[in-house]
């Protein structure tokens, strides 16, 4: 039951196409529609076959400096099977939503920012495992690395140095090191640097009525006392008493300069209603991607600025009626969804055979290849095939495998007659009338032959050197019906000429 059960936040495999590989989403929101159907609003992922050729040569070179950055000598070298499948696992992140019916969920996945302390060889190690690093615009068609990384590891840890020893002389670099902004033990009490603190706050009322744009943006003094409480006055009334010794009278002095008060404001009075309203917009689109919010929606203000009034924004009370608005919004919607199993793809329990690539290929894949096409998007082994299914043909090595090796990738061409079977038109086979001495070997050396197992692999050459002193050692077998009487055409492989050669002599030697 927990297996078909799908939340918000859950990765799952979504079929859109009998034909293609699933789709790998994030499931964002479960909405019930009038119908009483359910949709998955969804977050996008893409897979390397699904962006063009210079973006995915974009990636490999970012996968390379990558790994030439990464500290791990130790780690073992990849085998060119291991970068095949490797390269199936690797997903794009996008900012694209789209809405699917939940009834094409087909199971669950998992999906992670690509950890550069993991080795890489642990996302095959797992099933239905991918990993991304890069995020995909479909519709600028661009690449980037994605915001989110985690810096973990030796390259962002801190060089601590030795603690000096008692009287040994500091020879940094002062200009480099951190500045001291306040001082513990400064000799003003807590009541004293309270009552300075109070001082400046009046102060800062008092600018705020003297200033027109602050008195439009603050009508009430209600408002403007709260201005004035804010950080930005407090950080700078204790850096001005610390910068003048942590003398009142002096620190005072300079809070009420001649030309009149001094007025601190933060990012919060410094900008707009419609500033405000813009980046709430750009919030709810973009996410805390301050970069595309800078972009696309605030391109006159700075990064550090619109960073700060994100942190600011979330202490007011816009920020909690918003917070709350969505979680009664949530409320409303589904938070989980239950498919049905006959729903489900249960294919792997058949022995079945799949059409595979374009119909010019005629190939087909068993059901461990088809489940590994639908999830992965591609074949367990590397393969000319792969890649270029509307130019290349299935390769002889590839043709030769049958069926009996199920459990190993492999796909095979499509005949006239014999498993898989199709209704496609194909080539006209090769037909051989056999003569009554060719029946008469088959009947001598049925169990050297084997004609039905060589059948499946026409391409494996018989062995005529334990069919020739077969052939010379023992006489001919008793036979239930006349030689007369078998004319049947029959179907046989170029390498039974060898043998058919062998018993011809036979006999004429006789």
């Amino acid at each position: 039951m927990a297996a078909n059960m799908y939340r918000v936040g859950d990765y799952v495999f979504f079929e859109n196409s009998s034909s293609n590989p699933y789709l790998i989403r994030r499931i964002e929101e479960l909405n019930k529609t009038a119908s009483g159907n359910v949709e998955a609003k969804v977050v996008c992922f893409y897979r390397r076959r699904d962006i063009s050729q210079s973006l995915i040569q974009l990636a490999d070179k970012h996968a390379k400096d990558l790994d030439e950055e990464k500290e791990s000598p130790s780690e073992p070298e990849l085998s060119e099977k291991q970068k095949h499948q490797l390269r199936h696992r690797e997903l794009f992140l996008s900012r694209q939503y789209e809405s699917l019916p939940a009834t094409h969920i087909r199971g669950k996945c998992s999906v992670a920012l690509l950890n550069e302390t993991e080795a890489v060889l642990s996302y095959l190690e797992k099933e239905d495992t991918f990993f991304y690093s890069l995020v995909y615009d479909p519709t600028q068609k661009t690449l980037l690395a994605d915001k989110g990384e985690i810096r973990v590891g030796p390259r962002f840890q801190a060089d601590v140095p030795e603690m000096l020893q008692e009287g040994e002389p500091d020879d940094r670099d002062q200009s480099k090191l951190e500045m001291k902004i306040w001082d513990p033990e400064c000799p003003l009490t807590n009541k004293q640097i309270d009552q300075f603190l109070v001082i400046a706050r009046a102060i800062g009322t008092f600018a705020r009525a003297l200033d027109c744009s602050s008195s439009v943006r603050q009508p009430s003094l209600h408002m403007s006392a709260a201005a004035a409480s804010r950080d930005i006055t407090l950080f700078h009334a204790m850096d001005t008493l610390h910068r003048h010794g942590y003398d009142l009278s002096s620190a005072l002095s300079v809070l009420v300069p001649q030309g009149g008060p001094v007025l601190c404001r933060d990012e919060m009075e410094e900008w707009s209603s419609s500033e405000a309203n813009l980046f709430e917009e750009a919030l709810e689109k973009y996410g805390k991607d301050f970069n595309d919010i800078r972009q696309d929606f605030l391109p006159w203000k700075s990064l550090t600025s619109i960073i700060e009034y994100y942190y600011m924004w979330k202490t007011t009370d816009r920020y909690v009626q918003q917070k709350r608005l969505k979680a009664a919004e949530a409320e409303s919607k589904l938070k989980q969804w239950l498919v049905n199993f006959y729903s489900l793809f249960t294919a792997a329990q058949s022995a079945q055979w799949y059409s595979w690539g374009p119909p010019n290929m005629q190939c087909r894949l068993c059901v461990s290849c088809w489940m590994y096409w639908k999830k992965y998007g591609g074949l367990k082994m590397p393969s000319r095939a792969e890649g270029e299914e509307e130019k290349t043909p299935p390769s002889p090595e590839m043709r030769s495998r049958g069926h009996g090796a199920r459990q190993s990738s492999h796909m095979v061409p499509i005949r006239n007659s014999g498993s898989p079977k199709s209704s496609m038109k194909t080539k006209q086979a090769f037909l051989l009338q056999a003569t009554r001495l060719t029946k008469l070997a088959r009947h001598m050396c049925r169990d050297l032959i084997r004609l039905r197992r060589a059948a499946r692999r026409p391409f494996v050459p018989i062995n005529c050197g334990a069919i020739k002193p077969r052939v010379q050692t023992h006489p001919p077998p008793t036979l239930s019906r006349p030689l007369c009487s078998l004319t049947t055409p029959v179907h046989i492989s170029l390498s039974f000429l060898p043998s058919i050669f062998c018993l011809v002599l036979f006999l004429l030697l006789l």
